[in-house]
């Protein structure tokens, strides 16, 4: 499907880098980006969210170019979404609908199907009414209701018995990963998660230290389903490491609550690896948003290592890099060469080492008379 990208430079620093990453999504999602048109603006306008002279700019590429469809990196309200696809006549996606989009095509589970078809029903909700506005004018008088009205309030209600049936199914979802973690906790087996922006390198460090057969791919959002395996860390014992979704600038927040019970892993973890793509130009940014997501979730207070993967392309040297505390803050890898991943194995066991040290230390410590009666 050939696709017009359309960009407003609101005047942030990671305008050409949010592009880019929009070219991506959209050719992830299967179209075929033909033209990318962008504009300087101080806030979005009303209606058009672009403005009418741009709309119109966007309008005649659309005709000279013959495309089918618009998507903006931007999230747009239902009305300015209707009022560009009357300007445009193609069908014009915003940035959440492209990223819901590709994971409906990703979500292989049966749970990560029912998270996303939440996230897109309640990304719907709010759209709900533009099917229906060319029969508003059909309402009649008191006590005769137009069909207009009428099928809208059944698709209203349509919607909210299904989402009601799917937040039942993610519940008991829920229970049954914490019924899982209870176990963990019970054999004091320590979880180690892995977060990090899309396309950081995470599933292939994943494949690397768990010896496992993760789908990891050079696109976004190649991973949707977590993914847990057991590995062996000498000292420390049994280790439970997890593979999770990739987060990304303006991640819908739909998205982000209908896929909290993949998430809780995350939050329940006892340490997390924070995998950076050391190549990046604005990997510091993405830290910034992973971080965001994090606290989103509940999980901004779980220990973090950053792993700066992709060195190899960076210039740089496999190495462990500690804070003044002596804890380790950075441990460089490639996860395509296989340089430095035994420093981050290394890494891991010597952070979960001083955790157990420390919930010995806190067990052993006799608790004071005056705090019990607190």
């Amino acid at each position: 499907m050939r696709a017009a990208l359309v960009g407003l430079d609101f005047g942030k620093n990671d305008f050409a880098a949010s592009l880019d990453e929009l070219f991506l999504l959209a050719k992830s999602a299967g179209a075929e980006p033909v033209i990318t048109i962008t504009g300087r603006r101080a806030s979005p306008d009303a209606a058009l969210f672009v403005g009418t002279g741009k709309a119109q700019e966007v309008a005649d590429a659309v005709a000279d170019l013959q495309l089918e469809l618009v998507i903006f990196n931007h999230a747009l309200s239902p009305a300015q979404q209707r009022n560009l696809e009357r300007v445009l006549k193609v069908r014009v996606l915003d940035r959440t609908s492209l990223i819901l989009d590709i994971f409906a095509q990703r979500a292989k589970s049966h749970e990560g199907k029912v998270q996303v078809e939440l996230a897109q029903l309640q990304h719907l909700a709010t759209r709900l009414i533009r099917g229906w506005t060319h029969l508003e004018r059909q309402k009649g008088g008191i006590g005769l209701r137009g069909p207009g009205e009428t099928q809208l309030e059944t698709d209203r209600r349509l919607l909210g018995e299904r989402v009601k049936a799917l937040r039942a199914v993610l519940a008991k979802l829920r229970r049954q990963h914490a019924t899982q973690r209870r176990a963990r906790g019970r054999s004091e087996t320590f979880s180690v998660s892995l977060v990090g922006y899309t396309n950081a390198g995470k599933s292939t460090i994943f494949n690397s230290v768990a010896k496992a057969g993760v789908y990891a791919a050079n696109q976004l959002f190649a991973t949707l389903d977590t993914t847990s395996r057991r590995v062996y860390l000498g000292e420390v014992g049994h280790v439970v490491i997890s593979d999770t979704v990739g987060f990304i600038r303006e991640l819908p927040h739909q998205l982000v609550e209908a896929f909290r019970a993949t998430l809780e892993e995350t939050i329940h973890a006892d340490l997390l690896l924070h995998v950076v793509d050391a190549a990046s130009p604005v990997r510091m940014e993405q830290i910034e948003q992973v971080n965001l997501v994090l606290k989103e979730i509940g999980a901004d207070h779980v220990p973090q290592i950053l792993v700066w993967n992709k060195i190899d392309a960076a210039g740089l040297e496999p190495a462990v890099e500690y804070d003044e505390y002596g804890k380790i803050q950075r441990v460089f890898v490639s996860a395509k060469s296989g340089a430095g991943l035994d420093l981050l194995r290394e890494a891991i066991a010597a952070s979960l080492k001083a955790a157990l040290e420390a919930r010995g230390r806190s067990r052993s410590q006799p608790v004071d008379s005056e705090d019990m009666h607190a």
